[in-house]
């Protein structure tokens, strides 16, 4: 694999396609619609929020093939389904592409999706890596098209819901589930307050001022994040100190270990024994999940 600074990555999500099927693998095939989930509204509020989707977790594995250069997810935006993850979307800078739903049936993200993609690549010639989130065998073309562009396609989307023949389009394919089942419980716990927080004021019964974050305690469940993700050394999962500093500035721009009282990124994860181990050759410093199997 290319050094991470040489590789620009542009994600792509069909949000319907993601949200909708979720919802069927918890709650069983064609729930989603016979429920009439998109108006979460009712019982099937409840249930949205037991198939919460973790964007975090896909947008975390997407920034350890390099550098998000793009990342957009298309959806109706007003459909209440889709607009408890706005607040959690645009927290991590995407970019909400909002499409009607004209038909009654399809809202054409698609087709949306499969002309824009298109275009930047042919505009932003650098971006080497595409991540397409979404399961639908329409996205076949598209994912050939990039990869005879000269561009790697890595494939994202739920398991029992994806096409078979979109997996083998793909130059590498990862089910939703794979990428979360090895989230913390604590980040897992974090992941529903955040989607919770997104639910209009209407449904809730008090809304209160969040308090100010712990920077140490954020600071190490950015660790953890950056440290399960894919940009590992080798297949025990150690990583570089230098990319897993790199790894965590894209993950949270702000991160800097001064900020919580550390000379060095050194001392930092010396601190975090608890969490990661550490391995020090000369100058050469390694990390990587404490306890991994």
């Amino acid at each position: 694999m290319a050094e991470l600074s040489e590789t620009r990555v542009a994600v792509y999500i069909d949000f319907d396609n993601i949200i909708i099927s979720q919802y069927d693998n918890v709650h069983g095939r064609g729930a989603f619609i016979k429920e009439k989930a998109r108006t979460a509204t009712g019982k099937t509020a409840e249930r949205l929020q037991e198939a919460t989707v973790n964007i975090g977790a896909v947008l975390d594995f997407a920034s350890s093939f390099g550098a998000v250069a793009i990342s957009r997810a298309y959806a109706d935006w007003a459909a209440p389904a889709n607009t408890r993850y706005q607040k959690q979307l645009v927290d991590r800078a995407v970019d909400l592409v909002q499409l009607f739903n004209t038909s009654g049936t399809k809202n054409g993200a698609d087709i949306r999706l499969a002309i824009d993609v298109v275009e930047d690549l042919f505009r932003l010639q650098d971006i080497s890596h595409v991540v397409i989130v979404a399961g639908d065998s329409d996205y076949i073309p598209l994912a050939q098209s990039a990869r005879r562009l000269g561009r790697t396609v890595i494939g994202i989307g739920v398991q029992g819901s994806t096409s078979a023949a979109f997996k083998n389009a793909c130059d590498e394919f990862s089910y939703y589930h794979d990428l979360v089942e090895d989230l913390g419980e604590e980040l897992a716990e974090d992941l529903v307050e955040d989607v919770a927080e997104d639910v209009p004021h209407s449904t809730r019964t008090v809304a209160v001022e969040p308090p100010a974050p712990d920077l140490a305690k954020e600071a190490r469940k950015l660790l953890m994040r950056a440290l399960r993700g894919r940009a590992n050394d080798d297949v025990d999962g150690w990583m570089a100190a230098s990319a897993l500093k790199q790894q965590m500035k894209r993950l949270d721009p702000g991160f800097d270990e001064k900020k919580i009282g550390f000379k060095s990124f050194t001392d930092f994860l010396k601190a975090q024994r608890s969490i990661a181990e550490l391995q020090e050759d000369g100058q050469a410093r390694r990390a990587r999940l404490r306890n991994r199997a």
